[in-house]
């Protein structure tokens, strides 16, 4: 087996999902390699080797400054062709999704999308996938290689190995048509903190607030834990919160260390979003929300009391 691994990047810092893939990577193949698409990205190159990439090939030119998905398609789809990878690996993320469904039709391969694992089975690989609302997972394949896979956002955490890859720069051909496409203006979400994609700890809000000024408690406990704070679906349909903090099957997958859910009732699609999370704490005053039956610790009150005095027990612990 050889696999690749597409390394998204935003600056000199290669994303987590990424990283994570990487780490997948390395456990069914004991050399993985990496390839990072971009301008000026040595410096992201070389912190792959950390990650267990035993090798990292570099597309560094000016006319793929711009994440535009296009360029990429021509530069991973010459490499595959040229090296001979039997496996793509991808992390979820717009970006990643047009250029693996490109590389996809450009190489005539399969793709298998929003999986939740890997797994080898001799020179065969087995991806897993939900279905039935995630209440089960499947087991899909490939016909023919090379395979491609696209990862669920947030399936693997980053495995750190302390290791050093050489790095292979490799030439950049781009087709007439990839270069019609020009990015006039790149908008930055402004944010204080991690996202939710990236924080160890979760504070998500739901109905169960009554109104949105209510998040502000939220967003204080969410500041003395170090963490960030999410939302369901129907909030965010309300307009009570932004689109980019909803966690579920329409909004983003997350495997926060901790998750604490005030006023989720805890619906399957929301459940989809997070239910990987390593330790789920909820609060709400209704004994049978949903969200209590896959929760470490539930909580019956009413979050106006509970969520203020946790914030200030926490404040106090790091004062002491």
């Amino acid at each position: 087996m050889s696999t690749l691994v597409f390394l998204e990047h935003h600056g000199p810092v290669i994303q987590r999902g990424a990283l994570g893939a990487l780490a997948k990577a390395a456990q069914i193949d004991p050399e993985p390699v990496g390839v990072v698409i971009g301008s000026g990205v040595r410096e992201a190159a070389a912190a792959a080797g950390r990650y267990g990439a035993k090798r990292v090939f570099v597309a560094d030119d000016p006319a793929l400054e711009a994440p535009l998905p296009q360029p990429r398609v021509d530069v991973l789809s010459s490499l595959v062709r040229e090296q001979g990878f039997d496996t793509v690996i991808f992390a979820a993320s717009v970006l990643s999704a047009d250029v693996a469904g490109g590389v996809a039709a450009r190489l005539g391969a399969g793709l298998n999308w929003d999986l939740a694992d890997l797994q080898r089975d001799g020179d065969d690989l087995v991806g897993k996938r939900s279905a039935l609302g995630d209440t089960v997972l499947v087991d899909v394949g490939w016909t023919s290689a090379p395979r491609l896979a696209l990862i669920r956002s947030g399936a693997f955490d980053p495995a750190e190995t302390g290791g050093e890859a050489p790095i292979e720069e490799i030439p950049v051909q781009l087709e007439d048509f990839s270069t019609r496409a020009e990015m006039v203006e790149q908008a930055h979400e402004e944010q204080t903190g991690p996202s939710i994609e990236e924080a160890d700890i979760l504070v998500t809000g739901g109905r169960g607030l009554g109104t949105p000024e209510k998040f502000s408690i939220l967003e204080e406990l969410a500041a003395a834990l170090g963490g960030a704070v999410a939302s369901t679906r129907a909030v965010v349909d309300s307009g009570w919160y932004p689109y980019p903090t909803q966690v579920g099957q329409t909004g983003k997958v997350v495997s926060p260390k901790l998750y604490i859910g005030a006023g989720v009732s805890g619906a399957i699609q929301h459940k989809v979003g997070m239910q990987t999370s390593q330790t789920i704490v909820s609060i709400n005053k209704d004994p049978n929300a949903p969200i209590f039956d896959f929760s470490d610790l539930g909580i019956i009150g009413d979050l106006n009391d509970v969520v203020p005095k946790l914030t200030e027990l926490v404040k106090e612990r790091k004062a002491s």
